[in-house]
């Protein structure tokens, strides 16, 4: 089965749609130029591999060069009960999956939200079958349905000391993972753009749409902070590569609050 992937976002389809309905949506974009289609297979002929890149121990990076579609680092961590796989890129070759493969049996597969499905399923199958798991109210966005896909919402314990937490936000779906053993047993979050890093690597934002600057209510970010206020982690790893290496939960707090006030209006910006 030849697998289509969006050139823009990335993203497996179980056929070439006119438009990509999650480039269609407010939140991405369609090019100028109309809507592009690629597969693995042109991927591959191209030069595009997949590389993994050892983060800390225990987690490692995984990107593709050069990028595809909207071009996120995904993340392997792994755990004494097996692997997870996080935000999955939109292009796999062989010898990234061996490697990953050799890591541990992988426990799941899951994305943040729908702009980092990648290409889940066609992962999923040469990973030897670990689940898809999709945030419940997100499903409608899956653009290749398959056995492998399973719902989930709320919060879902991967393997001891990883879980997954729906904080919404970008997506009604959005989430974050939570790694209690990372950074030394500080704690990690993996927050992909549910709460992403800022160019300075101290602070960070919120946003329903960051290439069209949709920002988000003071309400919601609020909400948001407040969810994640009980985990306990001293570093936080967006999907881009950019990394608040220690005091990141307070670096969310004191965002946070930064930003939901400039969005209420308690700031002035003549000062």
């Amino acid at each position: 089965m030849t697998v289509a992937i969006c050139s823009t976002c990335g993203v497996e389809h179980a056929d070439t749609e006119r438009v990509c309905a999650i480039c269609a949506d407010e939140r991405q974009w369609v090019p100028a130029e109309g809507q592009r289609w690629t597969t693995l297979e042109r991927l591959a002929e191209e030069g595009h591999r997949a590389r993994l890149e050892q983060l800390e121990s225990n987690l490692l990076g995984v990107r593709v060069e050069p990028a595809v579609g909207i071009g996120q680092q995904g993340h392997l961590v792994a755990t004494d009960a097996g692997t997870v796989l996080w935000d999955p890129p939109g292009f796999l070759d062989q010898d990234v999956v061996e490697r990953i493969r050799a890591a541990g049996d992988v426990l799941a597969i899951t994305a943040s939200h729908p702009h980092m499905f990648g290409a889940q399923v066609e992962w999923s199958r040469a990973l030897g079958g670990p689940p898809v798991l999709v945030a419940e109210p997100d499903l409608a966005w899956v653009a290749r349905p398959d056995p492998a896909i399973r719902a989930w919402s709320g919060r879902r314990e991967l393997a001891p000391g990883l879980v997954l937490h729906q904080l919404g936000g970008h997506f009604p779906g959005s989430a974050v993972l939570h790694w209690s053993a990372g950074a030394r047993g500080a704690g990690v979050l993996l927050s992909s753009d549910t709460v992403q890093v800022n160019a300075d690597r101290a602070t960070v934002t919120f946003l329903r749409s960051y290439p069209n600057r949709i920002p988000l209510s003071a309400a919601v970010v609020e909400r948001i902070a407040a969810a994640v206020e009980p985990l306990a982690f001293d570093r936080l790893y967006d999907n881009f590569g950019r990394t608040i290496d220690a005091g990141a939960a307070g670096a969310v707090r004191r965002s946070a609050k930064r930003y939901a006030a400039w969005a209420r209006g308690d700031c002035d910006a003549l000062t």
